[in-house]
């Protein structure tokens, strides 16, 4: 467990808090980003793809958010529950104390039919004056909330959504207007109260108790308790191991099996950047790297949906690889730009994403591995997904000489040797599934001679002689971070270029806390990359640098764990403050925690 220390006024003078001093809620349909002073910021409902009804995190001014707080100066300490995404608040002031639960709640049968944000204030020493505030957000300004007092109490429509705040009866409002409320209550030790909102789109609220819900917060503990007791890990790296399965857990999204990339948008990756994105779909990569973790740990339940999700996503495209899709397995919108603030005043501020379009080779390379992990452990495939397979290495055999957008989606498309390296992946697992059986053999022959192809121009075209490396593209100078993936390759590559290659890396992108800048001029820009650093630690490991690989492993978890985080990890990381920035929870980053905690600890697969 992590905990967190903070004394009051944790924003600056602009409103905002500090990304890395975020925790979060969820139940598989939405995710929270709670503030150490008490407030959600950020909460997309019905589903995490919505448009946010909270949206503080990009609007100080006139974003909406839900705030419990004591109304006069207090520090504060948090952390989740054990084996737990419920979250626990203390906060002291002069005369007293109190814990707030929060939870956006499950049951144990699964999701409820209503969208259920709960949280639980509990007085522990003397007597706490507490401040509700609650601001009703305009779903980045395209809609107008109303309030309709009802007799079951205030709600509140926006758009398609209706809303409605449940409390106890002593809580005293000093406002009820159409954009939010004001109250306030005193919580002397012994009392407990609930707040509690409740969304519905464009249905009925069967409106339950108070006490129910009270009881669904701990029906939600046992849920995530039993989720983490069916787990396998048993490294000395457990309790981040646990933490990043938990974090990932927020992005599965259950309605459908997808994962997304984050649960945020335009959480910027360094200042002044403009890169800043909306995260909140599912990309095949990302979703491939995520199953891949989850088998790590024996996630079965997640990784079949996730892997049935993702085919069932590419089959309704007719076959054919895409970059990223909605989490209903829709198109992903193009993007269009808010006119709110932005976080921290940095724009552009995005909803949608361009990056669907784009061609990204890489991703080939990702799902046919993931399909022979799966199978390694112990898995097998249908014969649709099998033929999809098939269909996909033929794609990737027509495809491999041409340019595209790389992993790091960028503008100027090249032959980035990452995406070589993806597509002769691709093609050697499907050699390799269909020599166990698993791939019909019609097309063998030429997987064969096209892998062997693209090998001989990685060598030829991507390596150095005067840098000892393999560049960013085919006759660049520069250098790329996510090479080091060119690990799981195994002996097809020369492990004395591999490991000359990630010296390189080291000197040129590397910092001393182990962090990794993904590829060369980008620091003048942007923050490290968290996934590239643990991706660094893999790669030492599977080459037999056990010893480095350890030390950097570790030196990563302290940094990322040290501070006030609470074990929600961004994007990047700034080595300069010390803090995660960028969209949240970012599933690369957690992924990869699990993975090279496996690849370092020498685990086998679990059954």
């Amino acid at each position: 467990m992590t905990n967190q220390n903070y004394p009051s006024e944790p924003r600056d003078s602009g409103g905002f808090c500090s990304l890395g001093d975020y925790a979060a809620v969820g139940e598989g349909r939405t995710v929270s980003m709670l503030a150490p002073d008490g407030s959600a910021d950020w909460w997309c409902v019905p589903h995490l793809d919505s448009p946010p009804l909270f949206d503080r995190l990009l609007d100080a001014e006139k974003g909406g958010y839900f705030q419990i707080v004591p109304d006069k100066p207090y520090r504060m300490s948090r952390q989740y529950r054990e084996n737990s995404n419920v979250l626990e608040t203390i906060y002291e002031t002069a005369n007293g104390r109190i814990r707030v639960t929060e939870s956006i709640n499950s049951t144990l049968a699964g999701r409820l039919p209503w969208n259920e944000f709960a949280r639980r204030i509990e007085g522990l020493e003397g007597s706490v004056s507490v401040a509700l505030h609650l601001r009703i957000g305009t779903a980045a300004d395209t809609r107008t909330p109303w309030r309709l007092d009802t007799s079951q109490g205030n709600t509140w429509h926006v758009g398609k959504l209706m809303l409605m705040l449940r409390v106890r009866d002593e809580v005293e409002f000093s406002s009820c207007r159409d954009d939010g409320a004001d109250a306030s209550f005193i919580v002397k030790a012994g009392e407990r109260h609930l707040a509690a909102l409740l969304v519905t789109e464009n249905k009925p609220l069967a409106v339950p108790s108070l006490e129910r819900i009270d009881k669904h917060i701990e029906t939600s503990d046992i849920a995530w308790k039993d989720w983490v007791d069916n787990l396998h890990y048993e490294g000395k790296y457990k309790s981040h191991v646990l933490r990043s399965a938990l974090a990932l857990k927020f992005l599965w999204y259950s309605p459908s099996g997808a994962l997304a990339a984050a649960a945020t948008s335009s959480l910027p990756e360094g200042i002044g950047s403009g890169k800043n994105y909306d995260y909140r779909f599912a990309w095949v990569r990302d979703a491939c790297m995520i199953i891949k973790s989850f088998l790590y740990i024996g996630a079965l339940d997640d990784c079949q949906a996730a892997f049935s999700w993702l085919a069932d996503a590419l089959n309704a495209n007719g076959g054919e690889m895409r970059t990223c899709f909605k989490l209903d397995g829709g198109t992903v919108p193009d993007e269009k730009m808010i006119p709110v603030q932005g976080y921290r005043g940095e724009q552009p501020v995005r909803l949608g994403n361009n990056a669907a379009t784009q061609l990204q080779l890489s991703n080939y390379g990702d799902l046919l591995d993931t399909a022979v992990l799966f199978i390694e452990a112990g898995h097998v495939l249908d014969l649709e997904t099998s033929r999809l397979l098939g269909q996909l290495a033929n794609h990737c055999a027509d495809s491999w000489r041409q340019v595209d957008s790389g992993i790091w989606e960028l503008p100027e498309s090249q032959h980035y040797t990452q995406s070589k390296m993806g597509c002769w992946l691709a093609l050697n697992q499907a050699v390799k599934l269909t020599n166990g059986k698993h791939i019909e053999p019609t097309w063998v022959g030429r997987w064969e001679r096209e892998r062997d192809r693209i090998r001989d121009w990685i060598e030829t075209y991507c390596w150095s002689e005067e840098r000892q490396s393999y560049t960013f593209w085919a006759g660049s100078a520069g250098l790329d971070a996510s090479v080091a993936l060119m690990h799981q390759y195994g002996k097809e590559v020369s492990p004395q270029r591999m490991l000359s290659t990630l010296r390189a890396i080291q000197k040129e992108l590397g910092t001393d806390s182990k962090m990794i800048y993904r590829y060369s001029g980008v620091d003048k820009e942007e923050n490290t990359f968290i996934a590239c650093a643990f991706w660094m630690a893999s790669a030492l490991a599977t080459l037999g640098e056990q010893d480095e690989a350890e030390t950097t492993l570790e030196t990563l978890l302290e940094t990322l764990s040290g501070g006030k985080s609470a074990g929600i990890m961004g994007e990047m990381y700034n080595v300069h403050t010390k803090k995660c920035v960028g969209n949240m929870p970012q599933g690369l980053s957690h992924l990869t925690v699990i993975c090279a905690a496996h690849l370092v600890s020498q685990l086998p697969l679990p059954d």
